[in-house]
């Protein structure tokens, strides 16, 4: 029996690169998808184009309490929780908008409307920050170091206070650094994929920092995962892989996988100030808890990325390409 049919479905922040996927695979189970979105407008959410016409938006702002209100004539039964401030080199130029909306958004969210039968709040692996022990377990100590962490983990812990007093159905997922088509080229492999395929000298640290490296088919099923599960109700779930990999080593797979002609200067760029050098998950109780391991291994997903990248730089860097014709502004002619 498939669970999700015929459910209604809340996904926040589902224009971004984690939420669409999930978005667009909840909906080929025959979910009813709502999506909360600040404007109701398809160019603003390229990455849903394909099922735009099927889902329902619901324009509002976490930030904004009285607009989260109108959830109650859509009485959701699932929440997904993405919605948030998410880049951490920038947040320490933009501090109040992360706090605001990481923490106080998922506030507004959580008491705007209670009548949900399962809220995953997505979090993540950023909160651990610097830690002692590696690879991370649930029950450390966070000690985030940027504003972007403090945040999210201010959202967990609000989160947290809602199961624990009020006994709401919530759980806790914190997954691991996501890749996959449809990523901004801000977050590192597809930056690296998209210059090793234009042919573009790569710059980067001496790349000793190493991360878990999660294709986005395999957090998508931890999703669905948790939520079947009653078990995970008041949980924090790790949701990582086995392989841990230096950023170097990524460079140089990703350069070798794309047959690349571009120049790899390791070691041209200085670590950022609030590097950190291991992000491990321990995933063990995503394992026995869930059931849940990830099937796509890093190689496999890296080639699959790569792949979707060429048709991606095909449609806009392409002159020809219909996408680039349709943008193009056209002065009226005289008469």
């Amino acid at each position: 029996m498939n669970y999700f049919k015929g459910k209604r479905i809340l996904i926040t922040g589902a224009g971004g690169f984690i939420a669409s996927h999930l978005c667009r695979n909840l909906f080929r189970e025959g979910a009813d998808i709502y999506i909360l979105v600040k404007y109701n407008s398809v160019i603003d959410h390229t990455r849903l184009v394909d099922i735009w016409n099927h889902i329902t938006p619901i324009e509002a702002d976490i930030r904004n309490a009285d607009s989260l209100k109108q959830l109650n004539a859509f009485k959701p039964e699932i929440i997904y929780h993405f919605a948030a401030y998410n880049h951490v080199g920038d947040s320490f130029t933009h501090i109040s908008e992360a706090i605001d909306v990481n923490g106080k958004g998922t506030l507004n969210l959580l008491e705007s409307y209670e009548n949900y039968k399962r809220f995953i709040y997505i979090s993540s692996s950023e909160i651990y920050g610097h830690q002692s022990h590696v690879p991370f377990k649930e029950d450390a100590l966070p000690f985030p170091i940027s504003p972007y962490a403090i945040g999210k983990y201010s959202g967990e812990l609000y989160a947290r206070m809602k199961w624990h007093v009020f006994k709401k159905p919530i759980t806790i997922l914190r997954p691991f650094n996501a890749f996959g088509p449809y990523q901004s080229a801000r977050a590192i492999i597809p930056e690296l994929i998209i210059k090793c395929l234009k042919g573009e000298d790569i710059n980067t640290t001496p790349g000793q920092q190493t991360r878990n490296f999660n294709y986005i088919d395999n957090l998508i099923e931890g999703f669905k995962l948790a939520t079947i599960n009653e078990e995970s109700i008041g949980e924090i779930i790790n949701l990582g892989t086995d392989h841990e990999i230096s950023i170097a080593d990524l460079a140089h797979s990703i350069h070798k996988l794309s047959k690349s002609k571009s120049k790899l200067n390791i070691g041209k760029l200085s670590y950022r100030p609030t590097e950190i050098w291991r992000m491990a998950a321990d995933s063990h109780k995503a394992h026995s808890l869930l059931g849940w391991k990830s099937q796509v291994s890093l190689e496999k997903g890296l080639v699959t990325t790569i792949e979707w990248y060429k048709k991606y730089l095909n449609v806009f860097n392409n002159p020809t390409s219909s996408l680039l014709t349709l943008c193009q502004i056209q002065a009226p002619k005289n008469g």
